[in-house]
């Protein structure tokens, strides 16, 4: 798959949020809490959106081509180049949200990988391992993340 520039991924962020806002399609997408043996985690900030928050890296799939731990495995590799089996990854929680305006399951996994050296693509602005969430002091971080550490 060919990367797509962050500059463009910023541009349409907003016209994708809209389409949301007036189709409502059904969706479905993957975050994932990916942990050292040391017990630190790791947090991404996007390039394209919502950039100055903090998350847990992941995507969006279809149910008919893979499962959620597939599509981890895959975020995860595509978006950070860290590889990982599908295998490797726990469901903590799924739920169904409407927060941008389309009907959204969200399965949240956990995965533990001894790989702490990372390789950004486009749509990651900025990742870091950290200990707990004090590390990012009073940036903005997403309840995705927050769920995912409870």
């Amino acid at each position: 798959m060919i990367p797509i520039p962050a500059y463009l991924l910023r541009a349409a962020s907003p016209f994708a949020q809209l389409w949301w806002r007036i189709r409502k399609p059904t969706t479905f997408g993957v975050k994932a809490l990916v942990r050292l043996p040391d017990d630190r985690f790791l947090v991404v900030r996007h390039s394209y959106a919502d950039t100055r928050r903090w998350s847990l890296p992941g995507g969006g799939y279809k149910p008919s081509r893979e499962t959620p731990a597939e599509a981890a495995a895959r975020e995860i590799h595509e978006e950070l180049d860290i590889a990982l089996p599908a295998e490797a990854f726990t469901v903590l929680d799924t739920t169904v949200t409407t927060l941008e305006g389309k009907h959204d399951t969200l399965t949240i996994l956990a995965a533990t990988t001894s790989v702490a050296a990372l390789r950004l693509s486009p749509e990651i602005a900025e990742a870091r391992w950290i200990s707990s969430l004090d590390d990012l002091g009073d940036a903005p971080v997403s309840r995705w993340l927050v769920r995912a550490l409870d």
